[in-house]
This record gives C-alpha cells, sequence and structure tokens, in this order.
C-alpha cells in the first residue's frame, strides 16, 4: 500500500467524490421513491415485497458505494484504494449498460452510465500510473 497519498491528482479526487455524490444521491432516491430514478418504476410493481426489497438492496448497495468513495477521497486514502473502488463501481456502470442492450432498451439514458465508464476507466488508469511511479521510487 502506498505511503503517499498526495502524489493522486487533484481532478481525481474531485471526480470520484462528484462520483461519490451521485452515488449517495441515487440510493436515497431510491429510498424515497424508485420513479425518481426510473420512470414508472421501471415497470415494476413495487407493492410486491420481492421488489420492493430489491429495490432497497439497490438504494443500499449504491449508499454503501457512496459512503466508501467519501470516506477515501476524504481522508486522501492511497490510491490503491481509490482503484479498487472505481473498479466497482465501474463493474456497476458496466453491468447496467450489459442490461440495457441485452433487454434491448438502446435509448439516449444510456449514455449516462457510458458516460461514468469512461470517466472511471480515465480514474484507473491516472491511478495506475500514480502507483507505479510510488513503486519506481522506493
Amino acid at each position: 500500500m502506498s505511503a503517499k497519498t498526495d502524489n493522486v491528482p487533484k481532478w481525481v479526487r474531485v471526480a470520484v467524490g462528484v462520483l461519490a455524490v451521485v452515488n449517495l444521491a441515487f440510493g436515497v432516491m431510491s429510498y424515497v421513491s424508485m420513479s425518481v430514478l426510473f420512470k414508472d418504476g421501471a415497470g415494476l410493481d413495487l407493492s410486491n415485497t420481492i421488489l420492493k426489497n430489491a429495490s432497497y438492496e439497490f438504494a443500499a448497495r449504491n449508499l454503501a458505494i457512496g459512503l466508501a468513495l467519501i470516506f477515501v477521497t476524504i481522508i486522501k486514502g492511497a490510491p490503491e484504494a481509490l482503484v479498487i473502488l472505481t473498479i466497482v463501481r465501474a463493474l456497476i456502470e458496466f453491468q447496467t449498460i450489459i442490461i440495457a442492450v441485452v433487454q434491448g432498451e438502446i435509448t439516449a439514458i444510456l449514455l449516462m452510465p457510458l458516460a461514468f465508464l469512461v470517466l472511471e476507466v480515465f480514474i484507473v488508469k491516472t491511478l495506475i500510473g500514480v502507483i507505479k511511479k510510488e513503486e519506481e521510487g522506493q
């Protein structure tokens, strides 16, 4: 694990912080009402107990990832921690894209997870470079 955490570019910390706030917002909005994020609850009958619990799992996942990202960003966590959490978030974006493509729902709304995925790839690539530089300097 890196001893220095100040080698992480400021833009990376800001971008990860924005992604964290997005996750927190999605989590809170999901607890309040899934229809805020998904028009008509994505066609789901949320009076069904199983689907209602699944929506709470979705909200909890977003809140957990958001809180972890904020924690690592604010306390100036090591680049390795930022990479791991960003990869987790990127995997979720990738899953969202795959599900939309498989269901044939290729619409403009797909641009949001695609844009986040591209940003996350840049963040991970940058942080891997930071980690390599730190390892070479030791």
